[in-house]
């Protein structure tokens, strides 16, 4: 079955039969679907009153466990949020009671974020509907295809840390 990549790629080879267009086939296919993915996810944290970069920071809170407790600086390297906006995203979360920024004892320039009560429990109810929405999106493949997609992802990924 033929798609608008497809048709594009036709296209070209009509126009410039001079190039090698074949990386369109994978570049485009892989914007179409991330920017799909994305209106997807937003759509879920919103039922959740959060927005990606939110949900972003309190779920990487919450996978590094209650007793830990993480800098601005280790949020920005594991979470998907740009230095720029790590200081305004984490006042609106602490504005809204989700986490709690403190000094810390050993070091007064330092600063630990850590989820509050109702962070957790926020997370905790956003957390299995995101899982759901990946899983939906990720359904027109097989396990052993996702498993394969995925591998072949991180290969991608990994050539551009060379």
């Amino acid at each position: 079955m033929a798609d608008h990549v497809d048709l594009v790629l036709a296209q070209w080879a009509e126009q410039r039969p001079d190039l090698d267009v074949s990386p369109m086939a994978v570049i485009g296919r892989l914007s179409r679907v991330s920017t799909r993915i994305s209106a997807e996810l937003k759509r879920t944290f919103a039922e959740h009153d959060l927005d990606t970069a939110s949900f972003d920071v309190l779920a990487t809170l919450r996978r590094n466990g209650p007793q830990r407790c993480l800098t601005p600086a280790e949020l920005m390297r594991s979470a998907m949020v740009t230095s720029g906006a790590i200081t305004q995203r984490l006042d609106r979360l602490q504005a809204r009671g989700l986490i709690t920024r403190t000094p810390s004892e050993s070091d007064g320039r330092v600063v630990l974020v850590a989820l509050t009560e109702d962070g957790r429990a926020l997370i905790d109810r956003a957390l299995p509907d995101h899982v759901d929405t990946e899983h939906r999106v990720l359904s027109g493949l097989t396990s052993a295809e996702r498993e394969q997609l995925a591998e072949l992802l991180r290969k991608l990924l990994e050539s551009f840390d060379m």
